[in-house]
């Protein structure tokens, strides 16, 4: 998947590190001008107060006593000339501080832009109850064409007295082409208090114009790509418990809706339905000490998790689904991570085309159509150095490899499939980045990737 960014989302963001702090200069102006004013205004007043008391020396009946009462009735008793030019002047600075204050609240677009994203990884989820904000960008792809992609996250505090655990994550994603694909999904983890509870969810539906070559290495690899169109709707879902420090036991449920439409040669799929409803439920354990999980600086993350795809819960057929995660994350210098990953997915009984592992995508083997390379089981790896290097910039390069294979007595190692890349990070939001990734892969296979928060 031939594929080249455009580079007008970059440099909006570098620029972004590099504006001038103008608005803030103007703000602390206004701010000083204001506070100039005041003064001035408590002096004259000191001035009208100073006067009545020599009044009251000469024991003015009218005016004694006057200057120990409150301003309303030191205007009152003051002459009207006095108070008037005392009045205009506090009238005029009245305006004079509006005419200013709605000045500086009318900045340009570029201005707006700069601020909005300036101070935008700061945390503030203990002032505000859901700290939202959004980005986009244009991209291009040889198989999805010209496109605008949509990127939003949110973080937020279900109890904001406990700062000990980090906070809850909320991301929106959504994709548009040339092509007729199009792309909306909403996924987050939620923290319940102490963190003893945590609620993870994703779920998205998409239309994409596809290419498939099939199942297995050799169609994959060797065969001529068919085309169709996808459109799928998932939904998934996981609740776990803390059942000693670090360590999770849970249970989840997913639903999955994929139908095939529009196949320019329908015998590649083997007889198998073009459409399938696919729902499943399972158990998993965990053992997680990673600081953030958006994008970790140390800790270890393993997870088993076995799911069920059972008749009676309206599958055409059984099957299972095993799938194993183990992701380790720690600190080499200043600014940099050093981030490794090993995921596999395993299938058991009469699996559908639509429920097979995939290889490649926006998280792991990037730069490989996803999809393409799909089979019963599945295993991949990578290693990735991530590197601070200005600001809220940094950089990612990374190397990995991956199997799909039908069975365990039909591994090859031959067969494993080489994968590298580098990309661009920018923290959108406090610690939580927004990544421009482009991978390499086997025969010139290359992709680009818009995508937010650390692949893994």
């Amino acid at each position: 998947m031939k594929s080249k960014p455009l580079l007008l989302l970059f440099a909006m963001l570098v620029l972004i590190e590099i504006a001038p702090a103008q608005n803030r200069t103007e703000n602390s102006s206004v701010q000083t001008e204001t506070a100039q004013t005041s003064i001035e205004s408590r002096k004259e007043r000191k001035k009208h107060k100073k006067a009545l008391r020599d009044l009251s020396k000469q024991s003015d009946p009218i005016l004694e006593n006057t200057w120990d009462q409150p301003d309303t009735l030191i205007a009152d008793t003051l002459p009207v000339n006095t108070w008037q030019t005392s009045s205009a002047t506090e009238d005029s600075i009245r305006i004079d501080s509006t005419q200013t204050d709605t000045l500086a609240k009318r900045p340009g677009f570029f201005r707006r832009f700069y601020n909005y994203f300036a101070d935008s990884n700061e945390d503030k989820t203990l002032t505000k109850k859901l700290d939202f904000s959004i980005i986009g960008g244009p991209h291009y792809s040889s198989s999805t064409k010209l496109g605008l992609g949509i990127v939003a996250a949110g973080l937020y505090r279900v109890d904001r007295n406990d700062l000990s655990i980090p906070p809850s994550t909320v991301s929106l994603f959504g994709d548009v082409t040339t092509s007729g694909f199009y792309l909306l999904g909403i996924s987050g983890t939620t923290l319940f208090k102490s963190a003893k509870y945590r609620l993870s969810f994703n779920t998205y539906f998409f239309s994409f114009p596809s290419a498939f070559w099939g199942i297995g290495y050799d169609n994959a690899t060797y065969g001529k790509a068919g085309t169709y169109k996808r459109l799928q709707n998932q939904v998934k879902v996981d609740f776990s418990y803390r059942i000693a420090k670090n360590f999770y036991i849970g249970a989840n449920a997913s639903f999955n809706y994929v139908e095939g439409v529009k196949f320019s040669d329908i015998s590649m799929l083997n007889g198998q339905d073009k459409m399938t409803i696919n729902t499943g439920v399972g158990v998993f354990l965990e053992f997680d000490s990673r600081d953030f999980i958006p994008s970790p600086f140390r800790g270890v993350y393993l997870k088993l998790d076995q799911r069920f795809f059972p008749t009676f819960m309206g599958n055409k057929s059984n099957f299972t689904r095993t799938e194993f995660t183990g992701d380790v994350y720690t600190r080499l210098w200043k600014g940099a991570i050093l981030a490794y990953d090993l995921h596999g997915m395993f299938h058991s009984g009469d699996t559908p085309w639509t429920m097979l592992a995939l290889m490649g995508g926006s998280k792991r083997m990037r730069g490989y159509y996803e999809g393409r390379y799909r089979d019963k089981n599945l295993i991949e790896t990578q290693l990735e150095l991530r590197q601070k290097i200005y600001g809220r910039n940094g950089i990612a390069v990374w190397v990995g490899a991956g199997n799909v294979f039908p069975s365990f007595r039909e591994f090859n190692w031959s067969q494993t499939l080489p994968n590298y890349g580098i990309g661009y990070r920018w923290e959108f939001k406090k610690r939580v980045n927004v990544r421009l990734d482009y991978g390499f892969g086997k025969k010139g296979q290359n992709g680009f990737m818009f995508s937010i928060n650390e692949a893994f």
